[in-house]
């Protein structure tokens, strides 16, 4: 006899196939994801470290435009993990987004979990990585979402796809990075090269025969799928010599873009047309860091461009000039200019009539240490907050504890605006304000509101950018600037007409973003800044966003192998 749990999962994967989540026109895909302890070498450094099936980077998942895809996870190393879908929305069903303690608890060494990836309007590049303590250093790979069968690209079809994984490299075990800076209360140490798919490239020692090159035909279109899966940096990508167009990001659409370089976050994607225009010859595809403030990798990683020909080879490629490190300006002037699409078959639904007005700080932090035994500045611990509250993940996670009803797991009070208003991005603010409350709370939205959010970046203990990501949504980015956000003065100048699309977006040092989304899919759902120390240090949050009161318009009831608490 099956038990109500089981039962329960059948009716939803019947609503799945009989398209009550998913399109009438969806397939259902399955990957295989085992966790392993591997070894690899980069920059003549072994390590044991974790990957899936073995692979740094991970496997490539493809799927189409509104398919299911199960990947059944089954850990057999020795560490907890779980893996996040990103930027995939999961309507109604959180149980499979993936971040640990929010909306499940690990998969603990020897068990398994079947996640079921519900793809709704998302096309283009996304990823999955781990979204657990720092593995998602190891563990991570692109989630490539083709449009469906009959349907083509709103760009001519490119000659090739080329995933590009921008990632980091650490000679030390990350796992031991981690601990000793949350302990020490400092920063962390910095990665000792960048890779582009895996790889530093042939600037650094031992890597020159694993350096990804690229061959290209002159005249001909490739599609570079670009995933920023570094760990704490905002980077700079570029090839010598010849221009991009970005043509989509976060999974959708957009208008042309063509620039000589791009800025991406972490946790972003984006999509470029690159035409082998030039004189056939190699040269460098490269990528560096944009640091507005704090110590950062200063290194460049390498990829190698190669066009097809009969021609002598250059003894070294043309290197790219990059904008300056600390290029505040080149970061957001470029991300200012994606623009959605905005057509009669791609078009935008940005909220008009807000509901809901929420104004979020974000701020790094510090808290005083016994004997000034912490090693932060002023001999204090680092700490990060939303508000003014550093977040504190339970042990039961949000999500079963919203489901099951359980109390004492989380309260409902997080602020819809900071505890007390100051001159958030002065040059020197006292050093009392930056003390944040602890928290485990959320913030309560009902189904269908109309939510405007404000980031507002502070200079508190030095500004720094956030690249901010929201689970199970994504928003349209209304209005950017610098220094302090002007209730009166800034939203007469938003974009309401043609607002890039997004599910993480880069709020400049010391400035601030406003987003609009429509919370029409019950849940509950992080948001967080993608610079994994941040988050390590406590900058998220967690909405829960209500039940509506149609059949299609409530969560969906759990799988029978959830992982336990």
């Amino acid at each position: 006899m099956l038990s109500a749990s089981k039962l329960l999962f059948l009716c939803f994967l019947g609503i799945v196939l009989l398209g009550g989540v998913t399109p009438s026109h969806a397939a259902v895909r399955r990957y295989r994801f085992e966790l392993r302890n591997s070894t690899h070498s980069r920059l003549c450094t072994n390590k044991t470290m974790l990957t899936i099936n073995g692979q740094f980077p991970g496997p490539t998942i493809y799927a189409r435009r509104g398919d299911l895809v199960i990947v059944d996870v089954i850990n057999r190393a020795d560490h907890n993990i779980t893996i996040h879908w990103h930027g995939v929305k999961m309507p109604r069903y959180p149980w499979s987004d993936g971040p640990e303690f929010v909306t499940q608890c690990p998969i603990s060494p020897g068990t398994r979990f079947s996640q079921r990836i519900v793809l709704s309007d998302e096309e283009g590049t996304l990823w999955w990585h781990a979204h657990s303590e720092w593995y998602r250093n190891s563990v991570y790979g692109a989630l490539i979402i083709l449009p469906p069968r009959r349907e083509s690209y709103p760009f001519p079809k490119p000659h090739q796809e080329v995933p590009i994984l921008l990632g980091d490299w650490f000679n030390g075990d990350i796992q031991e990075i981690m601990e000793e800076f949350l302990g020490s209360g400092s920063d962390p140490e910095v990665s000792n090269s960048f890779l582009i798919n895996g790889q530093p490239g042939d600037l650094h020692p031992c890597s020159r025969q694993d350096t990804l090159r690229l061959k290209v035909e002159s005249g001909k279109t490739y599609l570079l799928r670009i995933v920023n899966a570094v760990m704490n940096n905002i980077m700079f990508f570029k090839i010598a010599n010849h221009n991009v167009t970005v043509v989509g990001t976060d999974a959708a659409y957009t208008k042309r873009l063509t620039s000589d370089y791009i800025a991406i976050s972490p946790g972003q994607t984006m999509d470029l047309l690159l035409v082998a225009n030039q004189r056939p010859s190699h040269y460098y595809m490269a990528s560096r860091a944009y640091a507005s403030g704090g110590d950062f990798d200063n290194t460049t990683t390498t990829a190698i461009l190669e066009y097809a020909g009969n021609y002598t080879p250059p003894a070294s490629p043309a290197l790219p000039s990059f904008p300056p490190f600390n290029s505040t300006a080149a970061s957001h002037n470029f991300t200012t200019q994606l623009r959605s699409l905005a057509n009669k078959n791609y078009p935008v639904d940005v909220p008009k009539n807000i509901s809901d007005i929420l104004f979020f700080t974000l701020s790094i932090n510090l808290r005083p240490c016994a004997n000034d035994s912490c090693e932060g500045p002023f001999s204090e611990r680092l700490m990060a907050s939303v508000n003014n509250v550093t977040l504190q993940l339970p042990r039961t996670d949000f999500l079963q504890a919203y489901y099951r009803r359980i109390n004492g797991v989380y309260t409902t009070d997080f602020p819809d605006n900071p505890p007390f208003p100051f001159n958030y991005t002065q040059q020197t603010i006292p050093r009392d304000l930056a003390r944040p409350q602890n928290g485990t709370s959320v913030n309560i939205l009902d189904f269908n509101a109309t939510v405007e959010l404000v980031f507002q970046g502070t200079n508190l203990v030095g500004g720094i950018d956030h690249p901010m990501h929201l689970h199970g949504y994504s928003f349209y980015v209304v209005g950017s600037g610098f220094g302090n956000f002007n209730r009166t003065r800034d939203p007469p100048n938003y974009n309401l007409v043609d607002p890039p699309l997004m599910e993480t977006i880069a709020v400049q040092r010391n400035g601030w973003t406003a987003i609009r989304f429509k919370a029409n899919n019950p849940g509950v759902w992080f948001m967080h800044c993608h610079f994994e120390r941040h988050v390590s240090w406590g900058m998220g949050m967690v909405f829960i966003v209500r039940d509506g009161p149609g059949r299609d318009e409530k969560m969906l009831p759990p799988p029978p192998d959830m992982p336990l608490c």
